[in-house]
């Protein structure tokens, strides 16, 4: 005996939910390695950028006095930088990494209600096939055939009910799905545009502290006594010379 259109129907409709589940469960995987492997770089690279916050604040204290507060304050900014990020990295793992993690779970009871509705249709297929052994082994005997229908009616009806409750529950899986998605790549979103632009405004400020740097004013106090010496002999014997312009201009003037 053929399966009935019904029971092929049904085959049909939980091949279709056995690859739907399937290829959630493949690439939500995927992308909670990724994503959790982005988080890993992101936190090294905190780390990397901590080690450079203290290699420059101990260079700076090297420095003259102008490009001593503009690297320190630099390196507080680039601190704060930090900061951010390390916030980014916790956010991210609590609402991105952690959720898709999570579907894992998920899944797995899908498959468990997945495998409820194919032993139902397995037992159906089996009273089916047992009926067609009767009918062929004792066409005559109406009693056991008759009791082989029955259970056959049975099995149907238990193989309808468990995909009518599997489509329902596969429904509510697909919809969850569709609005977790959703959440989580917002939650990404969010959480990388409030890591920028902390970071952006952070970055402005560092940029201003390291450009008003004054060289010209921590050139000065860089000079050894003798070339501070000459530098102000240069500029008295400058001061001579405008001096006796001057004059020259002033009898110049009076000639006239």
């Amino acid at each position: 005996m053929s399966r009935t259109p019904d029971a092929r129907a049904r085959d049909s409709q939980t091949r279709q939910i056995q690859q739907n589940i399937t290829n959630t469960e493949k690439h939500f995987g995927e992308m909670c390695q990724l994503f959790a492997a982005y988080v890993r770089k992101t936190a090294r690279l905190r780390d990397k950028a901590d080690l450079l916050v203290r290699e420059i604040s101990i260079y700076a204290e090297t420095e003259t006095p102008n490009l001593q507060r503009g690297m320190k304050q630099f390196a507080d900014n680039l601190a704060k930088v930090q900061d951010y990020r390390q916030a980014e990295v916790e956010r991210l793992e609590a609402k991105v990494v952690e959720p898709l993690k999570s579907y894992g779970s998920v899944v797995k009871l899908k498959r468990e209600d997945l495998k409820t509705s194919q032993s139902a249709r397995n037992r159906e297929s089996k009273q089916m096939q047992q009926l067609e052994r009767m009918r062929q082994r004792n066409p005559s005997d109406r009693q056991i055939i008759s009791q082989a229908e029955s259970d056959l009616q049975r099995a149907t009806m238990d193989a309808t009910r468990t995909t009518r409750q599997l489509e329902e529950t596969i429904d509510a899986f697909e919809k969850q799905k569709i609005q977790d998605i959703k959440k989580i790549f917002g939650e990404f979103l969010t959480v990388e545009m409030s890591f920028h632009a902390k970071a952006l405004e952070a970055y402005t400020t560092a940029y201003q502290s390291i450009n008003n740097v004054d060289e010209e004013e921590d050139l000065e106090q860089s000079l050894t006594p003798s070339r501070q010496r000459r530098r102000e002999e240069e500029g008295d014997d400058e001061d001579v010379d405008d001096e006796e312009e001057d004059d020259d201009l002033e009898e110049v003037t009076d000639d006239e």
